[in-house]
């Protein structure tokens, strides 16, 4: 047995708030303490000095696209282009610098400029230069401006749904574009883009993932080719494919070794691209959006995962796709018991729009929410894209966190990256900092919810991982950070205190000016998948 001692830390766990140091033996938390007694108990240990800094459970994003993320970061990155000009300069200075193959860019956000529209066709092909592929994806990623040429080499595309002259392709149109842009990329280049994704997932703490593939969103070489990828971040692995009996169900599982039928399963788009689904019309545009599953094909593919033991689950966004979703739910706990369902721990995507009645009915049901608060801080508030989108009423009662926790929804908290960044820090943060008062919770909340919460939605439900117990994995990150507060969940009755006495670990201060947390070091089952 092989046995590491950490020194001089500040460990966050509720066994032992006031610990620092903690004993790893074989890749498990064995102890937690003082330091004397830690030396004692373990005296043959390999000793590491922390020097003060903070120990916290490794983070779980349960929502990434890895291959996605890695081009984002390895390509032509467009979320800082503050204009339009500003972007079409973006993709014309990366066309000069990358004279051969597709250009791919992602990230831009027509509501942040000036001109408050997307790049036109002839625009993009004038700054991507004659007979040039260019695939520009929205920041939502459910919309892309494509370039005349590859909207050649997609002959079907200017049939399908989505395709209007003159603007950007969306929902089928969208995907067909997408699947030829992708399938012209070569193994070394996903490979790498895989890579650069997961290197930088470790970078912020992070120790696993949650893919979220598709037919309509990367395919299945690229979900085949992620599993196969060795790297220290683990992978958990949903295909978002609807099913209608247990026996296709597992087949799928099967064929693709996937972990779940959930994920992005697509009941709707997104807002941005007004391809979420409403019951009532868009604020600023005459329609209501987009379904793609309905509560038939819903209770379907909920029963058939539910007899076959695996975990189902969609994306829902609007109001509209979230009454199809829990129509569908109910008919399948009608036929088949509230227990049955629960025990599967279904889970739903995004859950920006749903009311009361319906989070009780999710609660009941045992459905987990994976949630991305990174969307509030990005297009929340009375001036986001938001309220332009729906009105000031509708978009005010968005991302109801504060509600879903307390009528008993188990929350886990990730990104989407890249649609917003893979920093789980700042995505605890906007949960604590909602842009809507009452909707957000506290930072003990949160961060559970990005630790514990993330774990449990990908079906380990041991209580254990996402801790720093004895017993518990050693998964873990070391952080520079400054002093640890401890805050109450209300704002009426919030109380700061740094006295370890209180018997509750504290938590890097999350205001939303204080800087963040750096990581040193990041730790999966006792072995190191980064340092600083």
């Amino acid at each position: 047995m092989s046995t590491q001692l950490l020194l001089g830390g500040r460990l966050y766990s509720s066994s032992a708030p006031d610990a620092t140091a903690m004993a790893v033996t074989d890749g498990m938390v064995v102890w937690l303490g003082a330091e004397k007694p830690g030396r004692a108990l373990h005296p043959d240990a390999e000793i590491i000095d922390v020097d003060g800094a903070f120990i916290a459970p490794a983070f779980v994003d349960p929502h990434v696209h890895v291959t996605a993320l890695g081009l984002h970061l390895t390509g032509l990155d467009l979320s800082g282009a503050e204009s339009l000009g500003a972007c079409l300069d973006l993709v014309r200075a990366y066309a000069t610098a990358h004279p051969r193959g597709a250009i791919l860019g992602d990230g831009w956000d027509e509501t942040r400029w000036p001109e408050g529209r997307p790049p036109t066709i002839e625009e993009i092909d004038a700054a991507a230069g004659p007979g040039r592929q260019a695939y520009l994806a929205r920041v939502d990623a459910h919309s892309a401006v494509a370039s005349t040429a590859l909207l050649d080499a997609v002959p079907q595309v200017r049939s399908a749904t989505g395709f209007t002259r003159g603007e950007p392709v969306r929902a089928a149109a969208h995907h067909l574009v997408r699947a030829t842009v992708l399938a012209g990329l070569d193994r070394t280049r996903r490979d790498h883009a895989r890579r650069a994704a997961l290197d930088a997932a470790a970078a912020h703490g992070v120790a696993a993932v949650h893919e979220c593939g598709g037919p309509e969103i990367a395919g299945r070489t690229d979900l085949r080719e992620l599993l196969e990828f060795e790297h220290g971040v683990e992978v958990r692995a949903y295909w978002g494919e609807a099913v209608r009996t247990a026996d296709q169900a597992r087949e799928l599982i099967g064929d693709l070794g996937a972990h779940g039928l959930a994920g992005d399963l697509f009941v709707d788009g997104s807002l941005g691209s007004r391809t979420a689904w409403l019951r009532e019309p868009y604020a600023d545009h005459a329609t209501s959006g987009l379904g793609y599953l309905d509560a038939d094909a819903i209770e379907a593919h909920v029963r058939a995962c539910t007899e076959a033991g695996i975990q189902a689950g969609f994306h829902v966004i609007g109001d509209g796709a979230m009454a199809a979703v829990v129509a569908g739910f109910e008919r399948v706990v009608d036929a088949l018991g509230g227990p049955a369902v629960a025990a599967r721990g279904h889970r739903l995507e995004h859950t920006e729009m749903l009311d009361a009645e319906q989070i009780a009915k999710l609660a009941a049901w045992g459905v987990i929410a994976s949630v991305q608060p990174g969307f509030d801080a990005a297009w929340g508030g009375g001036s986001g894209m938001y309220a332009a989108r729906l009105g000031a009423e509708r978009a005010a009662a968005m991302n109801p966190f504060a509600a879903m926790a307390s009528a008993g929804i188990a929350l886990a908290i990730g990104s989407d990256a890249p649609v917003t960044a893979l920093n789980p820090w700042a995505a605890v943060r906007a949960a604590v900092n909602h842009r809507t008062a009452g909707n957000g919770i506290s930072p003990r909340a949160a961060f559970s919810a990005a630790t514990r919460g993330a774990w449990r939605a990908g079906g380990v439900r041991d209580g254990l991982a996402g801790t720093l117990v004895p017993g518990a994995p050693a998964s873990y990150a070391i952080w520079e950070a400054d002093e640890l507060v401890v805050a109450a969940a209300a704002d009426s009755v919030q109380r700061w205190s740094t006295d370890p006495r209180s018997r509750v670990p504290g938590l890097p201060p999350l205001d939303a000016d204080a800087p963040l947390p750096r990581c040193l070091r990041t730790v999966h089952r006792g072995v190191t998948i980064h340092e600083a």
